[in-house]
C-alpha cells in the first residue's frame, strides 16, 4: 500500500460548518482580504498552520487530568523535562508558552547591546527572522540552491550550503556570529528535511570555528523519519536513536512543542551552556514565569510530554509523511504546479506558476489564499511576498524573496483523506480557471510581522 491508513480510530467529532459563496466573499472583504483575519467558525478545511492544530491522543487528554498545578517544582514539569532529557539530551530545559517566546529569550539575550551580529540558518521562518531582527540582528539565509527551484527532486533540500556558511564566517568573522541554526524541517523551504550529514557538517564547521550550534526543533520527529527512510545507514535505527544522534551535535535548541509535541500550546528553551541558561532563566521570570512551568499550566507540561512519546511512533509519521505525500500526488497529476517534493507537514502551491500574469509587487500568493477561501472555504497561508518582502535600508528598493508559495498546513490527526481529496479537486478546480485570479495591494501594515495584520484590496 503506497499511503498507510490512518493509525488510529477517530473517537470524538467535531462539527464544521459550510458556508455559501456568497457569505465567504463577504467575510473575506470584512477580514481586508487577509485570511488570518476570518473567524474560525466560517472555514472548512483549516490548513492556515499546523501550529497548536493537532489532535490531542485520548493518552494526552487523561495526563492533563493529572495536572499538579502547583507555581513551584509540578510534577508535570519533572515529567516534561525527562521526556526532551531522553529525546535532545541537553543539560537545561527551559519551558515556554511557546516557540516564538524561546526565540524572544534567545535573541534577545545573546544579541543584546551588540550591534551588526549575524545568525545564519537554512532559512529563517517568520518569527524566527522577526526576533533577530527586532532584537538588532542580521538573519542569513544560506539554504543550498536546488531548494530555490520548485520542480527539482532532491532528498534533502532543507540542507543548508555549508560553503556559503564557511565564506559567511570569513567575510563577517566568528566573532560577530553569536550561533549558527538549522531549522528542521525548512519550513520556509517547503517543508523540506535537513540530512544528519548536513547536521553534522553545520556543527563541524560551526565548532571549528567556536561558533555555538542550536537546532529549531519543531519538527524534529518529522526530519528524523525523513532521514530513516532516505538516508544511507539509518533504516534500521528507531526514530528516537536518530533524535539522539541530530542533537547530540549541537550546542541547544528551540522549539515550538505547538507541532511534533501534538499540543495545542507551549514550547521550550534547552542548551549545554551553564551562563545562557541562566541569563534566559532570569529572563523567563520576569516575562513569563517560574522556571518549572514557563508561562505553562502542569496539565499542559504532561501533554508536551506525552506528545512526545506519541510523536516517535514510526507507524504514526508513515501515515502523517504519506497523508501529505497523497494530496500532493493529486496536484501534480492534475498539473497544479507545488514546490517538490512534497515536505514533512505541508503542500506548497508554487504561487509564481499558478499564477504567472500577477507580479510579485501585486501579491500572487494573497491572490491564491484569498481565491482558495472564496471557492471552497479552505483557508491557507501565504509564505512569499507579504511575508517576506522588504525594503533594502541603502537603496529604499524592494527585496522580493525568491519563492512565492502558499503552504496548505495539515494539521495532525485531524483531518481524513477524504477531506484532503475536497482540498485537491478544489485547488484543481482554482488551476483550471486561474486567468480569472487577479492582483492586491495593501491599504495597512505593521512594522513587524505584517502578514499577521495587514489589510488588502484587490486591484481593479
Amino acid at each position: 500500500m503506497k499511503y498507510p491508513p490512518e493509525p488510529f480510530r477517530i473517537k470524538t467529532v467535531e462539527a464544521i460548518a459550510r458556508t455559501t459563496d456568497w457569505e465567504r466573499l463577504a467575510v473575506i472583504q470584512d477580514a481586508g482580504y487577509n485570511v488570518f483575519n476570518i473567524p474560525a467558525e466560517k472555514i472548512y478545511i483549516d490548513l492556515l498552520t499546523d501550529s497548536g492544530t493537532s489532535a490531542m491522543s485520548d493518552n494526552q487528554w487523561a495526563g492533563m487530568m493529572k495536572g499538579d498545578e502547583s507555581y513551584a517544582g509540578s510534577k508535570n514539569y519533572f515529567h516534561f523535562e525527562a521526556m526532551i532529557n531522553k529525546i535532545f539530551g541537553f543539560k537545561h530545559v527551559i519551558p515556554t508558552h511557546q516557540g516564538r517566546v524561546a526565540e524572544n529569550l534567545l535573541f534577545s539575550t545573546i544579541l543584546k547591546d551588540r550591534k551588526g551580529l549575524v545568525i545564519p540558518n537554512n532559512n529563517h521562518f517568520d518569527t524566527t527572522r522577526a526576533n533577530v531582527e527586532y532584537n538588532g540582528g542580521r538573519a542569513e539565509d544560506l539554504v543550498i540552491d536546488i531548494a530555490k527551484d520548485t520542480q527539482a527532486i532532491d532528498d534533502f533540500k532543507g540542507n543548508i550550503d555549508l560553503d556559503k556558511l564557511a565564506n559567511l564566517i570569513h567575510n563577517v568573522g566568528a566573532k560577530n556570529i553569536p550561533i549558527g541554526m538549522l531549522t528542521i524541517t525548512n519550513n520556509s523551504g517547503g517543508g523540506q528535511p535537513v540530512s544528519m550529514a548536513n547536521i553534522r557538517g553545520t556543527a563541524e564547521l560551526l565548532h571549528k570555528h567556536e561558533i555555538p550550534f542550536y537546532i529549531d526543533a519543531c519538527r524534529f520527529a518529522e526530519n528524523a523519519y525523513f532521514i530513516k527512510i532516505r538516508e544511507d545507514g539509518y533504516q534500521d535505527k528507531s526514530i528516537l536513536e536518530i533524535a539522539n544522534e541530530m542533537f547530540s551535535y549541537a550546542d541547544g535548541c528551540t522549539m515550538s512543542a505547538k507541532k511534533d509535541a501534538l499540543v495545542n500550546m507551549g514550547g521550550f528553551f534547552a542548551t549545554n551552556d551553564d551562563e545562557l541558561a541562566q541569563q534566559i532563566t532570569n529572563r523567563l521570570i520576569l516575562i513569563e514565569g517560574f522556571p518549572t512551568y514557563g508561562g505553562l499550566a502542569g496539565r499542559d507540561l504532561e501533554a508536551i510530554a506525552i506528545g512526545l512519546e506519541e510523536v516517535l511512533h514510526e507507524d504514526y509519521l508513515a501515515y502523517r509523511i504519506s497523508q501529505v505525500e497523497e494530496l500532493g500526488d493529486r496536484l501534480i497529476e492534475a498539473g497544479v504546479p507545488i514546490l517538490r517534493p512534497t515536505g514533512g507537514h505541508a503542500v506548497y502551491l508554487d504561487a509564481k506558476n499558478f499564477l504567472p500574469h500577477i507580479p510579485q509587487s501585486q501579491f500572487p500568493g494573497i491572490a491564491l489564499t484569498v481565491s482558495l477561501y472564496t471557492h471552497a472555504g479552505i483557508r491557507a497561508v501565504e509564505i512569499g511576498s507579504l511575508m517576506f518582502a522588504h525594503d533594502d535600508p541603502e537603496t529604499g528598493e524592494t527585496i522580493y524573496p525568491h519563492l512565492e508559495l502558499v503552504r496548505l498546513a495539515i494539521p495532525r490527526r485531524v483531518y481524513t483523506n477524504s477531506q484532503m481529496q475536497y482540498v485537491a479537486e478544489n485547488i484543481i478546480e482554482l488551476y483550471e480557471d486561474r486567468e480569472n485570479i487577479g492582483g492586491y495591494e495593501i491599504e495597512y501594515q505593521a512594522q513587524v510581522l505584517r502578514h499577521f495584520t495587514a489589510r488588502l484590496k484587490p486591484l481593479q
